[in-house]
């Protein structure tokens, strides 16, 4: 008898074991959605990353992944609200937000059940009601918050730190986008007060108003540039460089891509740590945690970039200091 009684507690054991293991993995097929205001090419670095991420933990695409449904706006954001619904009645999974509250609150609208994941949202998703506090969010909304528009004011004492004379800043931004009003009228006036400088804001809605506002801005010769975040900057940031470098003018920007394409600087939370994050809160839902127990995460790592050729074009001298404290240099 206890001879047979080895056999049955192996196989108690093992089926136990069994369970448990079965309960810790992801669902074997899943859907994914993926909504962003802007268009594939801009948004592939960003999910690129993601996807790498998502690799490392072990789901890759066609195989426990079903399918990654993605939406682009290509700039467009009225598109937002008819991505969103769609991507509902594909029935996805979760649905990752790439962009801010005008993305989040397409999504949100459209669906109360299916996980959301947002990255790259620059806002304060407690004032905005997308979460009830960021420890418990509540609802079906969790993620990460790169807080973006709360460093205006490091931004610009960056800015006064490369240009000593700078006095009067263009701040370009679109007015569709709350986060960026609210930059404009509550954030930036009070850095700029204490940093003894002047923001002029320029309003961008749409593609046909670059070349407007970019005369309106030569008229009134500012020392700076402040390019803040959003589908329109990075849809138009060829254009953008390209007025603030024939105007020889330094700029700083809310998106490390801007920088990248010709900005002189960016500040901000380090985008391929917040790209690698992404995995961690899909993969916690997929093994079964809901989104309203999984706290909303704010940057631990902000990076400064520093496009030197950028500086040397525009005839800028970078001090030393600013570029020791860089983490990475464009040359």
């Amino acid at each position: 008898m206890k001879k047979a009684a080895v056999p049955i507690l192996v196989a108690v054991v093992m089926l136990a074991l069994g369970v448990t293991a079965e309960a810790q993995q992801p669902k074997q097929v899943s859907r994914i959605g993926y909504i962003s205001a802007l268009d594939p090419a801009r948004e592939s670095a960003r999910f690129e990353g993601i996807k790498l991420a998502l690799r490392e933990r072990g789901y890759i695409e066609g195989q426990n992944i079903a399918a990654i449904e993605y939406g682009h706006a290509d700039g467009k954001i009225d598109r937002l609200p008819e991505i969103a619904a769609e991507l509902v009645r594909l029935k996805v999974d979760i649905i990752v937000i790439a962009g801010g509250d005008t993305t989040i609150r397409a999504v949100t609208k459209a669906t109360k059940t299916i996980p959301i994941v947002m990255v790259g949202a620059g806002i304060d998703p407690v004032k905005t009601g997308f979460v009830e506090s960021l420890a418990r969010p509540g609802g079906n909304v969790t993620g990460l918050t790169n807080l973006s528009i709360e460093l205006g004011g490091k931004r610009l004492e960056l800015l006064k730190e490369a240009v000593p004379k700078l006095a009067r800043v263009a701040f370009l931004y679109d007015p569709a986008i709350p986060a960026s009003v609210r930059e404009v009228k509550e954030v930036l006036p009070v850095a700029a007060r204490a940093l003894g400088l002047t923001i002029q804001p320029w309003e961008v809605r749409a593609a046909d108003d670059i070349e407007r506002v970019f005369a309106a801005i030569s008229k009134q010769r500012p020392d700076g540039l402040y390019v803040s975040a959003g589908p329109q900057m990075r849809t138009n940031e060829k254009q953008i460089v390209g007025f603030a470098l024939k105007s020889r003018l330094s700029s700083v920007c809310a998106q490390r891509q801007v920088v990248e394409a010709g900005g002189l600087m960016y500040y901000g939370a380090d985008q391929a740590e917040s790209y690698r994050r992404v995995a961690y809160f899909v993969d916690r839902i997929l093994k079964g945690t809901k989104p309203a127990d999984l706290p909303v995460e704010q940057p631990t790592k902000f990076e400064l970039v520093i496009n030197l050729k950028t500086a040397q074009q525009i005839g800028l001298t970078i001090p030393q200091s600013l570029l020791y404290r860089a983490d990475k240099v464009i040359k």
